[in-house]
């Protein structure tokens, strides 16, 4: 049986108009420090944003801070809320800070905190994004929602839908990167593949992303958030602290005020369309479709070939899996992608997919009666 409910707040979604977006200019900056440590801290930081010329509407801080492992510092708790409100009050700046149960949402709210944000440890739970909005069922808020620890494009709508649910109506999501086992140049590999398909489903939700969490240092994130905006992107969250080698939490993915209005100046927002664009690019996708055909025609008759592979190694008892052959596959591969100026990285990646592949059709006939 169809849940008419859950297909109704879904085109609910879909429809959503968000116009909150069109307060901002573009593109929007959220930033300020990890965490509030002190109140001293707060203004200080506030402060010099306001005198460096950085452009943001929006003031963000850390109240109550989730760690991984107990005894950490786990945020300052409420008292900085008095913190923010005051930076609101002298510097004009809208505030934000993230919230993980009621009782958060009951205390942001009553210091009239702007912008509310759901982290990637909250949303990835069902149970807590549902208490969260039910505590601010109503609300003329907004609420944006960060993607889940882990990469589940699910679970971060359903959070949207959970809140919309609710009838709260100015949504937005931001795109923090995934965990990964793998050790990569990213503290949370963006996977951006899964960010697109969100914002390919909800075009009208808009889309921040957090270099800050991506990185993990101060070293890409200009990078990352003009590579943002170029994918259509409406914003960014950025942490930036008066001394970033001292902050409590995050030092290293911090950067001063004076920092962060250089960067802030030197992204560029790219525009929609121009004359022709269209039939341009038209030509261009046709071309790129044209050649995903061949590489899928290409992969069937591999896959074909591996089936073959999988009958012999069964008649004759091979293990499927063969560590040298995956090491040789490895180096002429990365080799020839070495050779026409391509990533390594990218076409292991895809290579290691490839193989996956060829086990699992070898596996299928290894187990076939």
């Amino acid at each position: 049986m169809k849940d008419f409910g859950a297909i109704n707040i879904r085109m609910n979604l879909e429809n959503l108009e968000n116009k909150w977006i069109k307060d901002f200019s573009a593109p929007m900056i959220i930033a300020g420090p990890c965490s509030a440590e002190s109140e001293s801290q707060m203004l200080q930081t506030a402060k010099r944003i306001k005198e460096s010329g950085a452009e943001i509407p929006i003031f963000r801080a850390g109240i109550w801070k989730p760690r991984t492992k107990p005894n950490g510092f786990e945020g300052v708790g409420e008292i900085g809320l008095n913190w923010l409100k005051k930076v609101k009050d002298e510097y004009g700046f809208k505030t934000a800070t993230e919230v993980a149960n009621a009782h958060h949402v009951e205390a942001a709210l009553n210091t009239d905190v702007d912008i509310l944000w759901i982290g990637a440890r909250s949303t990835v739970n069902p149970f807590t994004v549902q208490e969260i909005a039910n505590a601010l069922q109503g609300t003329e808020k907004i609420v944006l929602v960060k993607n889940p620890v882990n990469p589940d494009l699910a679970l971060w709508i359903g959070a949207l839908e959970r809140l919309l649910g609710q009838n709260i109506q100015n949504l937005g999501a931001i795109h923090r990167g995934f965990s990964t086992y793998q050790k990569t140049k990213y503290r949370n590999n963006p996977n951006w593949q899964i960010a697109l398909d969100f914002k390919s489903q909800f075009p009208n939700i808009p889309l921040l992303i957090d270099p800050s969490h991506i990185c993990g240092n101060r070293y890409g994130l200009a990078s990352i958030t003009q590579e943002a905006l170029n994918l259509g992107y409406e914003g960014a969250i950025i942490e930036s602290h008066e001394n970033p080698d001292v902050a409590w939490s995050d030092a290293a993915q911090q950067i001063t005020p004076e920092v962060l209005a250089e960067l802030i100046s030197d992204l560029k927002i790219r525009n929609n369309v121009f004359e022709g664009f269209d039939e341009v690019v038209s030509r261009h996708r046709t071309l790129i479709s044209d050649l995903d055909f061949q590489i899928i025609d290409l992969l069937s008759q591999r896959m074909k070939i591996s089936e073959k592979i999988g009958v012999l190694k069964k008649e004759n008892d091979v293990s499927v899996f063969q560590p040298e052959r995956w090491k040789e596959i490895k180096e002429y591969t990365t080799t020839k992608a070495s050779e026409i100026g391509m990533s390594q990285e990218f076409i292991e990646k895809i290579f290691k997919s490839i193989h996956e592949e060829s086990i699992e059709v070898q596996n299928k006939i290894m187990i076939r009666i």
